[in-house]
């Protein structure tokens, strides 16, 4: 998928987006972030690579992604406890937006991944996150 597929997403979430820099992101929530939150984004992730999944739902999932990418947000993701809160909220926001495109694939795959992630301390980079 191209950056120029995503006809919905706003241009800072289009800065702040690749599938490199996201599993980057998802090693460093794994360690402190909770478990909910990186199933939920991963959801989101496995849904924008489904080729049934319509554009204006995909630009949401970007800004999702793209909000929990970004270095600077409302709240730092370096506070212990709080720092992925806002992330959160934008997370939930977009699963309950794209829900009615959310498949049992993409929430399968999620667990995959989340198993992965908590189960090694430097997991490889999967081919599906490479750009």
């Amino acid at each position: 998928m191209t950056k120029h597929s995503i006809t919905s997403a706003s241009p800072p979430a289009l800065h702040w987006y690749s599938g490199p820099r996201l599993w980057r992101v998802f090693k460093k929530v794994a360690a402190k972030a909770s478990r909910k939150t990186l199933y939920s984004a991963l959801i989101l992730f496995y849904c924008l690579k489904d080729r049934d999944t319509p554009n204006w739902a995909k630009g949401v999932i970007v800004g999702a992604l793209g909000y929990l990418i970004m270095p600077v947000d409302m709240i730092p993701d370096l506070i212990p406890g709080a720092g992925y809160g806002d992330d959160w909220g934008a997370i939930v926001a977009a699963l309950a937006t794209v829900a009615a495109y959310i498949k049992d694939d993409h929430k399968a795959k999620a667990e995959a991944q989340v198993v992965r992630l908590f189960g090694h301390p430097n997991p490889p980079t999967p081919p599906e996150f490479s750009e």
